[in-house]
């Protein structure tokens, strides 16, 4: 498919200018270029059908099982793309709330930002949230802040982050950016061990990152003794919340001991996350940590008014301009609102069972390391087929033929040939079976004609690339003089 570039016509026109009017009759003079702004020459429906075309050739969640597994979007519901585009919301300048008595402008902002945050530490039981975490991994890094920002105020000499070979992929990258050596443990019989915790727990050690229920889609249920032991020695646990909706509704992880926890709203609360953005990683903590807050923090007077408080002088000071991303939370706000407990419960318990569905379905036809009661999403290994030449990539590569978008592979590291597939809990019963029909279905050709899966895809407008020759070899401009 040609770029919009080289469908470019010079001369031609997206509207009609003025006729017989000079520019400057239509637009101010200083706002006229001296040359040419570049942009392609084209027409209106030349465009529109460009960009239609485009779009129908993306795999998204509004036209495909999207089944990709530890940070899987689950679905944009159209009511709250309707309450982020109030004009009450979208007509707010970012700096109105700063500006002195401009703040009675923007209270509903406020307002929601204060009462989201509320039910944020309702459904985890933390103490306080900052919503200023632009997405689930600068919420990591905060984290790690707010860990190292609790030990220097007590004058804790801290050097060690402890994070389990079953923790988020991320988690090693913020705990190190923040400072902190890395300490992995790894997993036993898929969870964290606590004699393995034990050999490298000591006093300098600041804070363990888990990831509850893991990247195995397992619960940990070892974690009572390893919030004591971790407490022997001042050690704040963090939790990764890219699969609180595993557990939401279910246990408030505050309650079972977790100082810091971060949540990914463009996953757990329905919110976009599709090109990479935009995110958003709320970071709550427990009262211990609370000083040590992100600023500014939405405070409410007696009088009812919202403002912004930025008296904290043990605040590890701003992570994000303005207030993070703030069409995001206010989706998420809308979502839980509708939902209430009963319905965010309920989507924790569909999710669950989605996955054990699945997973049944599958254990004949693939090796499935862990094979007992999951939590929202689950594990399994290509083994058997790339005894035949066929690995998960070439598996993924043929679940896109069957238009369905590929599972998360080769993670977490611990599995050979992994796959790890989150159904969520908006997928019927007849759209799993179809995925786990056609995943049954290339099982099968993995045995009957190899071969044929390792060219996969086939029919989609771009099929298998040379990934190393793309990575080595970027072309990040465009040839338009030899255009053809």
């Amino acid at each position: 498919m040609k770029t919009i570039f080289e469908k470019s016509v010079a001369g031609r026109e997206g509207c009609w200018p003025c006729e017989g009017l000079a520019e400057e009759a239509y637009i101010p003079k200083e706002l006229l270029r001296n040359e040419e702004a570049g942009l392609p020459s084209a027409g209106e429906l030349d465009v529109v059908r460009h960009f239609t075309k485009l779009s129908q050739r993306n795999f998204g969640v509004d036209g495909n099982f999207y089944p990709l597994g530890s940070c899987t979007m689950k679905y944009n519901p159209k009511f709250t793309e309707n309450v982020a585009a109030l004009p009450g919301f979208t007509r707010l300048h970012p700096v109105l709330p700063q500006l002195q008595g401009a703040g009675r402008l923007c209270q509903g902002a406020l307002e929601v930002m204060y009462e989201t945050e509320k039910l944020l530490c309702e459904i985890t039981g933390m103490n306080a949230y900052t919503l200023h975490p632009m997405a689930g991994a600068h919420g990591e890094l905060t984290g790690v802040m707010l860990m190292a920002a609790y030990h220097r105020d007590k004058g804790n000499k801290k050097t060690k982050v402890i994070v389990p070979d079953s923790a988020h992929g991320t988690n090693p990258a913020s705990a190190a950016i923040a400072g902190y050596e890395v300490v992995s443990i790894e997993s036993r019989d898929g969870i964290v061990d606590p004699e393995a915790l034990r050999e490298v727990l000591d006093d300098d050690v600041a804070g363990m990152m888990m990831t509850c229920p893991n990247t195995l889609g397992l619960f940990e249920k070892n974690l009572p003794e390893v919030v004591a032991m971790l407490r022997e020695v001042d050690a704040l646990l963090y939790y990764d919340g890219a699969n609180l909706n595993a557990v939401m509704g279910k246990i408030r992880v505050g309650d079972v001991g977790f100082d810091i926890v971060h949540l990914n709203l463009h996953k757990t609360f329905a919110t976009p996350h599709g090109g990479g953005g935009p995110g958003s990683g709320p970071v709550g903590v427990s009262e211990r940590v609370a000083p040590y807050l992100p600023i500014s923090r939405v405070q409410k007077l007696e009088d009812g008014q919202f403002f912004l408080d930025y008296d904290y002088p043990k605040s590890i000071g701003y992570v994000a301009p303005f207030y993070g991303n703030f069409g995001v939370f206010l989706k998420a706000y809308a979502y839980i609102l509708r939902l209430g407990a009963t319905g965010l419960t309920r989507a924790t318990e569909n999710a669950v069972l989605s996955a054990n569905y699945m997973r049944k379905r599958l254990e004949e036809a693939f090796e499935i390391p862990y094979n007992r009661t999951c939590m929202h999403e689950f594990v399994l290994s290509a083994v058997r087929q790339a005894e035949k030449g066929v690995r998960a990539l070439d598996i993924a590569k043929a679940l896109l033929d069957k238009g369905h978008h590929a599972p998360t592979i080769y993670f977490p590291l611990i599995v050979k040939e992994c796959m790890m597939i989150e159904p969520t809990e908006t997928e019927n019963k007849a759209t799993l079976d179809t995925f786990v029909d056609d995943l049954i279905a290339i099982a099968e050709m993995a045995d009957a004609d190899p071969e044929a899966l390792q060219h996969a895809p086939t029919t989609l407008p771009v099929t298998r690339l040379d990934e190393t020759k793309a990575a080595r070899g970027m072309e990040l401009t465009e040839d338009l003089a030899n255009a053809t």
